[in-house]
């Protein structure tokens, strides 16, 4: 159900035959006209009416609540629209369906972890690594079967719905097919050969499962592949650029005996790949200025030759990348956006097309004018699964419609799926003494938060003082008392402090603030942390020094419920403007992220089991090596070599291992150093796998996160300044902007033409209209 929607031009009138007259358009509903034909073309016969004669009201409802739901989800609505269909529709989009189908893509992809080489070691590293457990022949096979049979009811039921000739035009869908029918051949291959096959090519296969389930995360990969070649012509002007200065070093790094410049040859320019290499690593300023301290400290002009290419190639070929990856990604994802905008429109416009020629040929065709019942639009909405503040809101501005409901406004009842959510906080409690009216306006103030704020900042002052006082000190000489008597003091702050605001607003009032229930939380566990202290310690006093009892020494305790009051300091993030808009931007990251976080995992999971088929036990174990000396020390190895640096634990030699050595290789951070080991243990050519995961990776998507960053804060930025007037401080930082409200000021309205072409246009729906 995530086709793109199709727009096609023409004429407004969408009928099979545009030149029937009114008495045909009258005989046309009298038969039930209206109907869902088969993927083939032809027709199945009227369904919308029941055998006494009279109109199947179900039918037409229910059509319209699923319209709608496509509609709320930006689902496509080219599905059948027959009774038994819909139900099937409806279960499988039900929330019990889909965490079923996304628990089964989970596993599938989880059985990574167990499966040979498992992943169940409490190290990575080679030289304390244990024998890791590895599951018998067939133990993860069969977890995989079933997973398997769950993909293969998911695609039944997806190729039904859609119908034969839509199936065969989707191409998510046909290579939904293809790969599970090549899993489950390898899969059958593996039983056959009892688990000792060399190469498993399901498990390359497996992120495709997580891909196609995914509509948001199709578009992005769909913004990803336009904009590779606008992309493509800066990584070729960066190649360029790095073969152009390549020559150049080597020419000017030359071999000459008795120079002291030979040990930048030697080092760092011995031939073309190392040359390479070493330029490609400078790019990314990983081993900068190691590279060039040979040269530099023979004569110091050898640095312009680092400087220049460093300025060329880091600081401006690769933010130009950047900035091309923010334009060409923005206008593309902006074009995805307005394509969920055309479903979203297109869903309610069928679902009004449906009800208004049931409201047609139930009345005789008497009224020509296409608008619903209201009545029966309510009844369409209850069923619909939608969230309640949007439905009672809708609902209630249908109330005020008297009698029917035109196109037009039917469709602006559904603008309130496009506002936010406005927070309504109960009434405060009404007291009648003065005192506690008096009591009330103090704990209600915002005055009393930013004294809260300052508490919070001199009890986090107070211990970095203390723990600068005590950082050089054991634990013997340790004097636990101020610690812990200034915790005390500011927890019973806290304490008031909550009971204070409880008091001021009520309790259902309290908790409707986000920032009280972290205050609130928070506050509770340092005060049990509290009581729990001075149970087993007793309370503060000098030399508070007492023996260990229990689970935790005197020091811990008081160490844990000074992480919880670190914790506790965010609470100013939301009287801080600045603050709390960098904030909301991270939060608002983290939920619309889903897309790029699940292509990421998918890049992560491929790059992983490639890494395993390659690399595979090629780092050694280096006490099972005789030039491992047991006496040894790192000073005896290669400054900055993967052995000095004990990287042991950064190997493919499991999955989870594989993942973190991934992660580190795109941080950038000396990934040279791999580069150099798995050339050195395995083979030279494996620089090609690292510097394909750095482009990848480091280039690609970090540059679209940066896009994404760039592209959520500004217009959260420029939206905050608009709102500054109208919203209430407490306000304007609490609404959450979605990847379709960030571009929602720049998208085009479909018109009637459009919407109505396309409606024209679908699959297994005919209106005589």
């Amino acid at each position: 159900m995530e086709s793109d929607p199709l727009l096609v031009s023409g004429e407004r009138s969408w009928c099979v035959d545009p030149d029937f007259s009114n008495q045909d358009r009258q005989q046309k509903a009298r038969t039930g006209s209206y109907s869902s034909i088969a993927s083939s073309g032809e027709a199945r016969g009227p369904i919308s009416e029941e055998p006494n004669g009279t109109v199947d009201e179900n039918l037409y409802v229910n059509q319209a609540v699923v319209f709608i739901e496509d509609a709320i989800q930006y689902r496509s609505i080219d599905h059948r629209v027959d009774q038994n269909s819909l139900q099937l529709y409806r279960w499988y989009y039900a929330d019990l369906c889909q965490w079923i189908l996304n628990l089964t893509i989970f596993v599938n992809l989880a059985l990574a972890f167990v499966e040979e080489p498992s992943s169940l070691t409490a190290t990575s590293d080679v030289r304390y690594r244990a024998a890791a457990w590895e599951p018998p022949c067939g133990l993860t096979e069969s977890v995989e079967g079933v997973t398997f049979l769950l993909f293969i009811v998911d695609l039944s039921v997806k190729s039904y719905l859609f119908g034969w000739t839509e199936f065969m035009k989707n191409k998510w869908l046909l290579g939904y097919l293809l790969v599970l029918a090549v899993s489950i051949t390898d899969w059958t291959v593996s039983l056959c050969l009892m688990c000792r096959e060399g190469v498993r090519i399901r498990r390359l296969l497996r992120p495709f499962f997580l891909l196609q389930n995914s509509s948001l995360m199709k578009k992005t990969l769909k913004c990803i592949k336009r904009t590779l070649p606008e992309m493509g012509s800066v990584l070729l002007l960066l190649a360029l650029h790095l073969c152009l200065f390549t020559m150049f070093g080597m020419l000017l790094f030359a071999h000459a005996k008795g120079s002291k410049v030979d040990d930048e040859w030697l080092r760092y320019f011995r031939n073309l790949p190392d040359s390479l290499t070493s330029l490609l690593v400078l790019l990314t300023t990983a081993n900068n200025p190691d590279v060039m301290i040979p040269a530099y400290s023979f004569h110091r002009l050898y640095s312009l030759f680092f400087i220049i290419f460093t300025v060329i190639g880091s600081l401006i070929l690769m933010n130009l990348l950047t900035a091309i990856i923010y334009n060409q990604f923005r206008g593309y994802l902006m074009k995805s956006v307005q394509a969920s905008l055309l479903r979203r429109r297109l869903g309610i416009r069928a679902a009004f097309e449906v009800l208004s020629f049931y409201r047609e040929i139930s009345s005789g065709g008497r009224d020509q004018a296409a608008c619903v019942d209201s009545e029966t639009f309510i009844k369409v909405l209850e069923k619909v699964k939608m969230d309640g503040y949007c439905k009672l809101a809708i609902i209630a501005q249908a109330k005020r419609v008297s009698g029917v409901i035109p196109a037009e406004i039917f469709q602006k009842l559904f603008d309130e799926l496009d506002k936010d959510p406005i927070r309504q906080h109960p009434p405060r409690p009404v007291y009648q003494s003065r005192c506690l009216q008096i009591l009330q306006i103090i704990g209600s103030h915002r005055y009393f938060d930013y004294l809260g704020n300052v508490v919070a900042l001199a009890n986090l002052i107070s211990i970095c003082v203390v723990l600068m006082v005590d950082a050089e000190k054991s634990g013997g000489d340790r004097d636990d008392f101020f610690l812990g008597a200034i915790n005390c003091f500011f927890i019973l702050y806290y304490v008031l402090e909550m009971a204070l605001k409880v008091f001021s607003l009520g309790i259902k009032n309290y908790i409707s603030y986000p920032s009280n229930i972290f205050d609130g939380i928070l506050t509770f566990i340092l005060l049990v942390l509290e009581i729990a202290t001075f149970a087993i310690y007793s309370f503060p006093h000098p030399g508070w020094k007492p023996d260990v009892q229990g689970l935790m020494s005197l020091w811990e305790m008081v160490r844990l419920v000074n992480m919880f009051i670190v914790f506790r300091f965010l609470r100013i993030i939301p009287n801080m403007k600045v603050m709390a808009l960098v904030a909301g931007t991270v939060l608002d990251l983290v939920k619309n992220l889903r897309a790029f976080a699940g292509i990421l995992v998918v890049v992560y999971y491929v790059f992983a089991i490639i890494g395993i088929d390659l690399f595979k036990g090629v780092i050694p174990n280096p006490r099972n090596t005789s030039s491992f000396d047991e006496g040894s020390s790192n000073e005896s190895l290669l400054c900055g070599s993967y052995e000095q640096l004990e990287y042991w634990p950064n190997n493919f030699d499991d999955f989870a291992a594989a993942l973190v050595t991934l992660w580190n290789v795109m941080v950038v951070n000396n990934w040279q150093v791999f580069l150099e080991a798995y050339a050195r243990y395995s083979s030279p050519w494996s620089k090609l796998y690292f510097v394909a995961w750095w482009i990848v990776s480091s280039v690609i998507w970090v540059n679209l996160f940066v896009a994404l960053i760039l592209e959520n804060f500004i217009h959260k930025w420029d939206r905050s300044y608009r709102n500054s007037e109208a919203l209430s401080p407490s306000q304007q930082v609490e609404y959450h902007m979605t990847v379709q409200l960030m571009f929602r000021g720049n998208l085009e309205e479909p018109t009637d033409e459009e919407l109505l072409e396309r409606l024209h246009h679908h699959p297994h729906l005919h209106l005589s209209r």
